[in-house]
């Protein structure tokens, strides 16, 4: 038995090693003009794992003056097999052609670099009487060109192609020409080498949007901008887009900032604004307000989409006005400073906001100085963006409960950012003699 095991072990150790491979790595996407073609590339190299082979992906897609490539190269666990060229869907009108090939016989065989092996010059059609429009678009088609589709062609395709692979994270609107209206672009194909595809072609489908609440008081936030990156989706009920929205409130010494994002219905199905309620001298008051109907499209990372377009901030001056300022939680601000407030106010402003909507729902007291003897901050503005906001008591049997007893309850409802969780938190009663203080900070982002 020992003789057995010392030549099993034997053969064992005269096998040869398998060698790990380098491949060509890299992923691309790009929308070209059909002239610009055919197209040429280089790629990166990297390491792969003992046994795996390289791996070329490539599915080009044209709807006339335009195509879209997508390209993954890199390390794969996929059987061996020569280069393989698939005609999914031929012209003309919208074609889609692919190209793969898994290989392991030498380092950086994956060597494709043009599109030659699955281009030619797209051939001349009859036109017939349909017209459609063409378009390759991750943010939607929002501006399309018209093409009068060849004989045969009678119908209109409008999709939306999930593409998902290494580095590869699309869902691509495409329109174009197609012979039978069908939501089959691909022919039933869902794997193209490395590359997943999925189809759809429902014109009311469910938008997945960016999720999250900012809330940060501190100074200077006029000047310095804020993160405002989210770490979770939300899948938005039919008929609904991705919104984000900023409220801006700074009074000198302390500056407040609100942020939401998530869906919202809206009749606004594309724009973005940037309004200036209230402007310096004095308290300013600004919002940005972006509605958009594409996957993610809702994706601002910090808040320099709003103070961007802020007027600059005037070198400080003292008037001869005095006025406390403070932005707080709380229908009452119990930790006032008195400031000197610039040349060209004439007033002090005392009053609350409150704000509902996108994840919120509190009260913020505001102090400060003012240029015009007006009561309302924002012109009595009622939306901004996702927000609902009003000045003062909602009605005024709450104004004088609220005043009698000396105390405003504040109800501040967030999501924590990161977490995918929902969190409800009852801030408490404020009161004007009692400072108000409480731990904000896992709805802050850092």
């Amino acid at each position: 038995m020992s003789s057995i095991l010392s030549a099993l072990l034997g053969l064992t150790l005269m096998l040869p090693r398998v060698q790990a491979l380098t491949c060509q790595a890299g992923t691309w996407e790009a929308v070209k003009e059909t002239s610009e073609l055919p197209l040429s590339w280089t790629a990166n190299e990297e390491s792969c794992m003992d046994g795996w082979g390289c791996q070329d992906s490539l599915m080009l897609i044209e709807n006339g003056p335009q195509v879209f490539l997508v390209l993954i190269k890199g390390c794969t666990q996929k059987e061996d097999h020569e280069a393989l060229v698939t005609q999914h869907r031929k012209g003309p009108g919208l074609s889609v052609v692919s190209y793969t090939h898994v290989c392991r016989h030498k380092n950086l065989c994956n060597d494709l670099s043009t599109s030659l092996p699955v281009w030619t010059l797209p051939t001349s059609a009859v036109p017939g009487s349909v017209r459609c429009p063409v378009c390759f678009a991750e943010e939607g088609c929002k501006s399309t060109t018209e093409l009068t589709c060849p004989v045969g062609h009678t119908h209109c395709y409008n999709g939306i192609l999930q593409l998902r692979g290494v580095g590869i994270l699309t869902d691509l609107k495409v329109q174009g020409c197609m012979s039978q209206a069908a939501c089959n672009l691909l022919n039933e194909t869902r794997e193209i080498g490395a590359l997943s595809v999925n189809e759809k072609c429902d014109s009311v489908a469910r938008l997945t949007c960016q999720k999250g609440v900012m809330l940060q008081m501190k100074e200077n936030l006029a000047q310095n901008p804020l993160p405002w990156n989210t770490f979770s989706t939300v899948t938005c009920d039919l008929n609904e887009v991705c919104q984000e929205t900023l409220l801006l409130i700074d009074v000198g010494p302390k500056s407040l900032m609100v942020g939401s994002k998530g869906c919202s219905k809206t009749e606004t199905q594309n724009s973005k604004t940037i309004s200036i309620h209230s402007e310096p001298p004095g308290v300013l008051v600004a919002s940005y307000a972006h509605f958009c109907s594409s996957n993610g499209c809702n994706r601002a990372t910090n808040s320099s989409v709003l103070l961007n377009s802020l007027p600059l901030p005037a070198a400080p001056a003292p008037g001869g006005l005095q006025c406390p300022a403070c932005v707080q939680f709380g229908a009452y601000c119990a930790n006032s400073v008195n400031v000197m407030c610039p040349p060209g106010t004439t007033h002090c402003y005392n009053n609350y906001l409150n704000l509902k909507g996108g994840g919120l729902s509190a009260i913020f007291s505001i102090e400060g100085c003012m240029a015009q003897p007006s009561s309302s901050l924002l012109n009595h503005t009622k939306n901004i963006g996702q927000f609902i906001v009003s000045e003062g008591p909602e009605n005024e049997d709450n104004e004088d409960n609220y005043r009698i007893n000396g105390a405003v309850p504040v109800r501040c409802l967030a999501w924590v950012l990161g977490l995918g969780l929902s969190l409800t938190l009852w801030c408490g009663i404020t009161s004007p003699l009692t400072p108000f203080t409480h731990d904000f900070s896992p709805l802050l982002i850092p």
